[in-house]
């Protein structure tokens, strides 16, 4: 279970943020469009907060996280770190302001300039990121691939060095400029199951002790285990906030991404109005009126007296109340 202590300063704040693409069809003549990629994310982030976000291939997850940074516009919305309003910054203003919010990415071969060695890249990045002469440069990037284990991988090439010393590599580069906010866009994709866990503990395990992470993943467990809180996207939407060291996921779609066995995943179009979930829905026949087809639901706190650290978006799953007293204790007292 993560032990990161988190306060109540928001680094990360999201507001009704949305943004869309047109895409064109099979054929060059195929009438175009509209992709609602993210559709209307309200998020919070506060400080010291390691938060998960998951859902299939096309939910918007990454869409999102690449928004929080500017390497994308929003089509509408707010974007706030650290207070200041983010999206209506040009690109040259965020290019100054951008030191303290660090990507992660993917594809961590191809971040690496073939041609450097492991403490060469760490060096770059401080000299013309950070601002550091050469020699103290060198002194904090050896010390940071010290405590990433890569002390004697200094002088290799990236192609030289394994999926797991390819990663940490570039978490090297991040860390060694102890930033505010780490976004890392599945940081351990293509690693050996024994590999994920120890490439987690080094970035989850060094980062500065008030600096907040954005960690999108497809492995639920790794959601569970080095992670606050979770955040479950659907068709551009999230549709639920949970502590999972708290309770259990509540909405249909989130109980089956955390136990497969327990109902399918969505395979085919979901649904245009309505819930997107509801044509795999096994709670949607439940619903009186029809809401499930007619109305898109909307994230409420699920928690005892609404406290809102549970939030999900199902019809099916209203605000859990107080249990009142017995009728019959009542009438005897």
């Amino acid at each position: 279970m993560i032990n990161r202590a988190r306060t109540d300063t928001p680094v990360v704040s999201l507001r009704g943020l949305r943004k869309q693409f047109l895409v064109g069809g099979a054929l060059p003549w195929s009438p175009k469009r509209v992709v609602n990629a993210v559709d209307g994310v309200d998020l919070e982030l506060r400080e010291g907060e390691v938060v998960a976000l998951v859902g299939q291939s096309g939910s918007g997850k990454t869409t999102v996280s690449r928004l929080i940074l500017g390497l994308e516009r929003p089509s509408s919305g707010e974007i706030w770190l650290d207070g200041q309003r983010w999206d209506s910054l040009s690109e040259a203003e965020r290019r100054a302001r951008r030191l303290p919010y660090q990507y992660v990415p993917q594809d961590a071969m191809g971040a690496l300039d073939p041609q450097q060695t492991a403490l060469e890249h760490v060096m770059e990045t401080l000299t013309v990121l950070g601002g550091c002469a050469p020699a103290d440069a060198e002194a904090k990037g050896m010390a940071m691939l010290r405590r990433l284990g890569l002390a004697e991988r200094r002088d290799a090439l990236p192609r030289e060095m394994s999926g797991g010393e390819q990663r940490r590599v570039t978490l090297a580069r991040v860390l060694a400029l102890e930033p505010r906010l780490v976004v890392a866009d599945e940081p351990t994709s293509g690693l050996d199951p024994d590999r994920r866990g120890s490439v987690l503990e080094d970035l989850i395990g060094n980062l500065p002790p008030k600096a907040a992470c954005v960690l999108v993943t497809h492995d639920m467990s790794e959601a569970r285990d080095w992670c606050h809180r979770v955040v479950v996207m659907l068709a551009g939407r999230v549709i639920e906030e949970v502590d999972l060291h708290a309770a259990r996921p509540a909405h249909p779609y989130a109980r089956v991404l955390f136990d497969p066995w327990s109902g399918p995943l969505p395979r085919g179009e979901l649904a245009s109005t309505g819930c997107p979930f509801r044509p795999d829905c096994p709670d949607a026949a439940g619903v009186a009126g029809g809401r499930c087809a007619a109305e898109l639901p909307t994230l409420r706190p699920r928690g005892p007296e609404g406290s809102g650290a549970h939030r999900v978006a199902c019809h099916a799953e209203g605000p859990r109340q107080a249990p009142s007293a017995d009728p019959a204790q009542v009438g005897a007292s």
